[in-house]
Parts: structure tokens; C-alpha cells; sequence
């Protein structure tokens, strides 16, 4: 039976990529195995012992896509019925001693480290994959891949799960043995061939390099040119395939605010995923705590509208892009951080809103079918003045033509009776919505683009409550074209999503050109020009933004872009632009302004590098000067330091205020070794008054499993007189069943 499935696939597949057994140029075959691999960096096993089955001839793709890469990598693939074996060898061009790795804490960013990856997209949509890399040190990453991979934002490196691996250093090259459970999977039942790329980032020769070719226009991680992984016998799934992952907590906080404290006080609770069937994972959650989660990093507000924080919990993280990426950026129906986040207006930080318990079952039904259910219940707190609340999302998804898909969002989100009794919910104040998107993605990726209607639904039956927005992008080496047109009435009100502003038309559009020239300083540069236009039918234009800017990127991946801007401001409602408390200027009013901008960011596998803007020009009925950015310093791999800075100097006539706006938050990061890390977060920042202390320590005794210690304090910065302040001690344990 193994060798006849066998040659039936290998007849089915010989047009695509001629004799697969050779290893040539569309797929490689993963050899099914009945002994141990020992994870060792040795590769003295038979199955690594054979010449025949590797992945090899790398391609460069930077600084170039059009020649081999100079440092070569050669990567083969094994199974058994319990593990996916990868064996990885990273060739230098001679003998080697130091290899950059900013640090030893799991899932370090791939383009300032050494490492290879690996990318399985196991239903071979083009659309979704898992990501597993090691660097030279043994230091592990793993990341779930959405939408294609279009943009570098589409990896979530925030995602986790049990894997093993080793790394080995040699005289001129470095090799890498890694065992990915089964379990960490989702794939189909019976499936004889996954979508796979490699890729290797390597410092010393500057050089990116990909198994399957990668046109340098799009991202590195882009599942549009993949290849086939082929397996000698169908893979069969776990009868069970079950992970509980219970916690331990012991906190205690105080409020000098309020006058208020509590005295240590356990918490117990925990996370369960159960998988149910080949494909769908069910997450389970009750009395969930993220104190572990590191603290957002602050931003000076000049905005009229609220500032968006990206999720961190890693409850929400899984299949993510099934509730996340419906909508657009500022149009979101579904936003995860509304459940059990928020906001402490006394100090701008976000705090904790107990969650109850909750559910998400999520994945794929078929190759073309996805699914998503989640409900979520969080606690009442009136000393926060927060009901709690019921928080239901049903998502579907569906495949069409080779990447693309459509997709169906309905959210509902009920209210509970703040007098406790029957009926549970408040039926007066509940907040529902409805949408339907449709996705583009090429086969090519050259054109990608987005339409959606969604609709929200309240007690009082409001009409005009609908969003609308249509895109279309284009993309190739050198030309980015990209038009889109928005509408949001109203009375669009997605309680549970991201949607900062209503009652608006807006038009935008990109474009863009990138000149390669032959030079051993720039890489590439070109001009983009940026437009856009909102207005409604009352008032007729409220927003412009024109930006015209030159971007250089140079051999060694720092960038340097030049920017002009023109921007127009209609003020529908009173605003202070120094958001300090000062005269607001009047509602009614409009604003033309001018400024120019720089923006830097240096190369990050330097020792220290820089990333700074800087803009002049005018603001409102003033002037503005802004300096910011961020210097970091890496010692070696086993600590990071690093300097977020900001000023703002605003200069407005009277009545409004002057203001000089500082925002500085030095962060220590110390990794000790692969298993103990001690991060500290200052953050002082004088629009909102505060001073903000985190320090974390964790310590992985076992895979995915942790014991975290965090304080955390805010301080008023004129007095150091304390506002609040929390230690909190947590330990879990991922154990499968």
C-alpha cells in the first residue's frame, strides 16, 4: 500500500515538477520513518545519511531575486506517526565564529537575527500557514502566517505551542534538527501533500535567501510561491488530541487614588485545547488572567480619535484572522481588545475587566471551508463602573478561485441586567452586527483588494447604520498602484470592533515607483504619492492628507525616506490639539497645513541602531516640531537596551495652550539564558501625568510552561506620589493529554 500510494502520486504530480525523487525544481519528498531521531545537530541518522531528498539551491532574495545565494542552505524533511523531522544545514563561505542573535528569548524577530524557517501550509490554500524557526543558538520561533502573507504584519509571532528542536555550531556551518508534534498541526486527515517554502536570513553576507523563489516586491513570507511537500504515506490524525493548560496566581494591589487596596489573594484558572477532528481546535477559558502580558507601549495622542493597540492574550490568538482582519484598518467589526480590557482614565493605561469564562472553536472545515465560533463572558465591576457582559462572533469563511475567498462576521454582544435578576441580559442595550467581505489575492499576487458591506444592529432600530468599502491593489517590481473608496454612516456603531470615527465618505489612492540600480549602497528607491479625501453630506470635505515621499533603502536594510505633506482639518466638535486640557479650539473651523518629515530606521544587526522622525511645519492655527523614535543597543544575545523617545514642541496663539510634550520609556531586556528573561519597562509621559514602572521576570521551566513575577507601578512624575501600584505571581504548566 506505501509504495503504490506512492506512485500514484508521483504520476499525478510528474507534470508539475518532473522526477520528484531527484528533488527537483516544484516539490521534495518527506521520507516516512520507523526509528527515533535524536535531536542532536549530528544528522547521523539513515534518513539524513541519504543523498537524495534535499531542498537545495537556495535563491537569493535580497539584496537580489535574480541569482543563487552566496551562502547556500540545504533542508530535508521526515516523518513518523507522531513528529514532522526537519534537518537543516546553513553553509557559510568559510570558517565561522559569531553569529547575531539579539537575544535568547523565544520568538526573536527574523530580520536582525541568523536563523532559518520553515513554512507549512497544510491545506495548500495559499492563505494560512505555520511558521516554526531556529537561529544558531537554539532559540525557537514560531508564528502563525494569514492573508497570504501579503505584508510582513500578516506573521503573529505571539502564538505558541510545544516543538522541539537543537542547533549545532561548526567550523563553517551550523546546523539544525527540529521534531514538530502532529498535535501542533491542523491539517486534513489523509493529506499526501502540503504547500512548504524554506527561508534563511543570514547577517555576515547580508544576504535572504528562499527554497522557493520569492519576487523581492512582495514579502519574504508570502505563500503565493510555494512549493510541494509530498509525503510517502497519507498522514492520519490523533485519535485525541488534547492540551490543559491550568494556572496558579497570587496577587495583591493597591490604589492610592481611591484609597483602596487588597491584600494577597490567590486566583486559579486556566486554558483547555481540544482538538475536534482533523481540523477545528476548540479553546476553552476559565477565570483567564493575562497578568503576564507585557505592558503596551505608550504613544503621545495627537489624534482626534482613539489610538489602536494590537492584541497580546494568547487565548485570542489562534486562527486570529478569522474574527480580526474583517473590515479594513479603521473600520473593524470585530476587535478582540474590547473583551476584558479597560481603560483606567487616571492613569492611561489598560487594565484588566474580568473574564468569566469563554469559547473559541476555530479552523478548517475542508481545503475550502473555514470556520470560527467564540463566546466570551466578563464580570461586572462597579467600582469601575463596568456591567458585565456577553460577547458572541460567528465567522465563515470560504475559499474561491486559487486564493481568494468570501467571508460572512455576525457579532452580538448583550448587556447583563445591572439589577441582577430575570432576565439576565438588559434587552435594551445590546449592540449586533452583520457583514460580508470578499477578499483578492491572486494567484500571482499582483492583485490584491477588499470589498464589504457590514451592518450594525441596535435597540432603537436606527437605519443608516452600514459601512461600505471597496479596494484594489496592484503590485509588481517596480510599479505599486492601489485606489480605494469608504463609507461609513452615521449611525454605524460596531461596539465590539475598531471603527474610531462615523458619518463620512472617504477616497484614497498609492502610487508608487522603485528604481534598482546597480550600486553597492542603494538597494532601491522611488517615489510614492499618498492621497486622501473624507467628507459627508453636511458638511461637505472634513479631511485631506497629501504626502508625496522618496524612500531609499540601502545594502545594508536601513532606510531613509523623505516626506511633504498637506493636510486639511474641518473641527466637527471642540478639540484641544495639545490634548492637555487647555482652550479647545472651536468646532466649525478648518485647518490647512503644511509640514515636511524625515524618517530613519537603521540597520538592526548592528550592535546599536536608531530609528527616528522627525517633522515641521504647521499645526492647526500653530506651529509643531517633532523629534521621535527609538536607540537600541544589544550586548551580545543576552541583553538588549533600548531608549523609546518623543517630543513635541507645539506652539499655538492664545487663548490655546503651548505645550512641550515628552514621552521617554527606557526598556531593559536581560535573557539569562533560553529559559530565564527579565524584562523592565519605564515609561514617563507628561500629556497624561504619569510615570509607568513593569518589571517581569519569567522563567520556562518546561515547554510552554512558566513561572512569570510582574510589578507594576504609576506614579504621578512631579511628586512621585504613587497612583497604583500591583505585584503579581503566576504559574502554568502546558501538559498534553
Amino acid at each position: 500500500m506505501r509504495v503504490l500510494v506512492f506512485l500514484v502520486f508521483f504520476g499525478l504530480t510528474f507534470t508539475a515538477f518532473g522526477q520528484v525523487g531527484k528533488q527537483a525544481l516544484d516539490g521534495v519528498v518527506a521520507r516516512k520513518i520507523d526509528y527515533p531521531i535524536t535531536l542532536d545537530g549530528e544528522l547521523d541518522e539513515e534518513v539524513w545519511l541519504e543523498e537524495e531528498g534535499w531542498a537545495e539551491d537556495f535563491t537569493q532574495y535580497f539584496p537580489s531575486d535574480t541569482s543563487s545565494a552566496k551562502a547556500q542552505t540545504k533542508i530535508k524533511v521526515a516523518f513518523d506517526d507522531k513528529f514532522l523531522y526537519v534537518a537543516a544545514v546553513m553553509y557559510n563561505l568559510g570558517p565561522r565564529e559569531k553569529y547575531v542573535s539579539t537575544s535568547l528569548r523565544r520568538d526573536y524577530r527574523g530580520e536582525q537575527n541568523d536563523g532559518v524557517s520553515f513554512i507549512f501550509d497544510t491545506f495548500n490554500d495559499k492563505t494560512n500557514a505555520f511558521q516554526f524557526g531556529v537561529n544558531p543558538y537554539g532559540v525557537q520561533r514560531e508564528s502563525l502566517i494569514a492573508n497570504g502573507g501579503m505584508i510582513p504584519s500578516d506573521l503573529n509571532l505571539a502564538w505558541d505551542n510545544k516543538w522541539y528542536s537543537t542547533a549545532k555550531i561548526y567550523e563553517d556551518y551550523w546546523v539544525v534538527e527540529a521534531a514538530i508534534p502532529f498535535s501542533t498541526l491542523r491539517y486534513q486527515d489523509g493529506a499526501v501533500n502540503w504547500n512548504v517554502n524554506f527561508y534563511r536570513i543570514d547577517s555576515k553576507y547580508n544576504e535572504r535567501s528562499t527554497w522557493s523563489p520569492i519576487p523581492r516586491n512582495f514579502s519574504m513570507i508570502s505563500l503565493a510561491f510555494s512549493r510541494k511537500l509530498l509525503f510517502e504515506e497519507p498522514l492520519r490524525k490523533e485519535t485525541s488530541n488534547i492540551s490543559i493548560i491550568p494556572y496558579a496566581a497570587m496577587a495583591t494591589d493597591r490604589d492610592f487614588l481611591a484609597e483602596t487596596g487588597n491584600p494577597p489573594r490567590p486566583a486559579f484558572g486556566g486554558d483547555a485545547k481540544i482538538g475536534m477532528g482533523p481540523a477545528l481546535n476548540l479553546d476553552l477559558t476559565i477565570n483567564p488572567d493575562f497578568s503576564q502580558v507585557e505592558v503596551d507601549q505608550q504613544v503621545t495622542n495627537l489624534d482626534r480619535f482613539e489610538i489602536f493597540f494590537p492584541e497580546q492574550r494568547q487565548f485570542f490568538l489562534e486562527n486570529a484572522d478569522l474574527f480580526a482582519d474583517f473590515g479594513t484598518a479603521g473600520i473593524r467589526p470585530f476587535f478582540s481588545r474590547r473583551i476584558g480590557v479597560a481603560r483606567d482614565e487616571r492613569t492611561g493605561q489598560n487594565v484588566q475587566n474580568q473574564i468569566l469564562f469563554g469559547s473559541r472553536l476555530s479552523g478548517k472545515l475542508n481545503e475550502d471551508w473555514r470556520v470560527g465560533l467564540m463566546n466570551m463572558q466578563t464580570a461586572s465591576d462597579p467600582e469601575m463602573g463596568i456591567l458585565g457582559r456577553n460577547f458572541s462572533v460567528a465567522a465563515l469563511q470560504k475559499k474561491v478561485f486559487t486564493r481568494s475567498n468570501v467571508g460572512v462576521i455576525m457579532v452580538n454582544q448583550e448587556t447583563m441586567n445591572p439589577e441582577a435578576g430575570f432576565p439576565v441580559v438588559d434587552r435594551t442595550r445590546y449592540n449586533r452586527l452583520a457583514g460580508l467581505d470578499y477578499n483578492l489575492a491572486s494567484a500571482d499576487n499582483r492583485w490584491t483588494g477588499k470589498l464589504f458591506y457590514h451592518r450594525t444592529f441596535e435597540y432603537e432600530n436606527k437605519n443608516n447604520s452600514g459601512a461600505l468599502h471597496a479596494q484594489l491593489n496592484y503590485n509588481d517590481v517596480n510599479w505599486l498602484l492601489s485606489a480605494s473608496y469608504s463609507e461609513v454612516q452615521e449611525n454605524f456603531n460596531p461596539e465590539v470592533g475598531f471603527t474610531p470615527r462615523r458619518d463620512y465618505k472617504r477616497i484614497a489612492g498609492r502610487f508608487g515607483h522603485q528604481f534598482f540600480p546597480k550600486s553597492r549602497i542603494i538597494n532601491r528607491h522611488g517615489p510614492i504619492l499618498e492621497t486622501e479625501t473624507l467628507w459627508n453630506e453636511e458638511l461637505g470635505v472634513t479631511d485631506e492628507l497629501h504626502t508625496f515621499s522618496y524612500r531609499i533603502q540601502f545594502q545594508s536594510l536601513s532606510t531613509l525616506t523623505f516626506l511633504a505633506n498637506n493636510r486639511y482639518t474641518y473641527l466637527f466638535f471642540g478639540f484641544d490639539p495639545t490634548r492637555t486640557g487647555g482652550t479647545p479650539l472651536e468646532s466649525g473651523t478648518d485647518y490647512r497645513n503644511t509640514f515636511y518629515s524625515v524618517q530613519y530606521f537603521g540597520n538592526a544587526r548592528n550592535p546599536f541602531f536608531l530609528t527616528a522622525r522627525g517633522d515641521i511645519g504647521e499645526y492647526f492655527n500653530g506651529s509643531i516640531r517633532t523629534l521621535q523614535g527609538t536607540m537600541n543597543w544589544r550586548m551580545g544575545y543576552l541583553a538588549n537596551i533600548s531608549m523609546n523617545f518623543s517630543y513635541n514642541n507645539i506652539r499655538l496663539p492664545e487663548p490655546q495652550n503651548d505645550a512641550d510634550l515628552f514621552l521617554i520609556g527606557p526598556r531593559i531586556d536581560l535573557t539569562f539564558t533560553r529559559s530565564l528573561f527579565w524584562t523592565t519597562f519605564f515609561q514617563y509621559n507628561n500629556q497624561i501625568d504619569n510615570i509607568n514602572i513593569n518589571t517581569r521576570l519569567q522563567w520556562r521551566y518546561a515547554p510552554v510552561s512558566d513561572l512569570f513575577v510582574v510589578y507594576t507601578d504609576n506614579y504621578f512624575p512631579g511628586t512621585f506620589i504613587p497612583k497604583q501600584r500591583a505585584l503579581v505571581m503566576k504559574l502554568n504548566y502546558w501538559l498534553n493529554i
